[in-house]
């Protein structure tokens, strides 16, 4: 079992494209540099504005200690973070455990 978050992001408006390229090209390779497993990430069915970032850990702690380290960090602090939160109007989290087979299914090929 592992601990998934579904982090949904409202964007400003029009500015979906360039929250995307901001994570695919600074965040997330910061976050893969941390340990973290990004299962999922990139503009949302929804509407226009509305951005998904899948993530996966061991448990809650992995979870919760990994954000700490990770937000509280010089390269995330120093790096993308001012140009990223610029852009959110609002954001929500989802986090569930699930099984293994439901973590695979939910990776999808990481491509910047």
């Amino acid at each position: 079992m592992s601990v998934v978050e579904i982090r949904s992001y409202r964007l400003q408006p029009g500015s979906r494209a360039r929250f995307h390229d901001l994570v695919a090209q600074q965040s997330l390779p910061l976050m893969q540099a941390a340990g973290m497993d990004v299962l999922a990430f990139g503009p949302s069915l929804l509407d226009e504005d509305s951005y998904v970032l899948i993530r996966a850990f061991a448990d809650l702690a992995d979870l919760q200690a990994s954000q700490e380290a990770f937000y509280a960090s010089p390269a995330w602090r120093t790096g993308p973070r001012q140009a990223i939160i610029a852009l959110i109007e609002s954001d929500s989290n989802a986090v569930l455990e699930m099984g293994d087979l439901a973590v695979q299914a939910l990776r999808q090929p990481v491509s910047r």
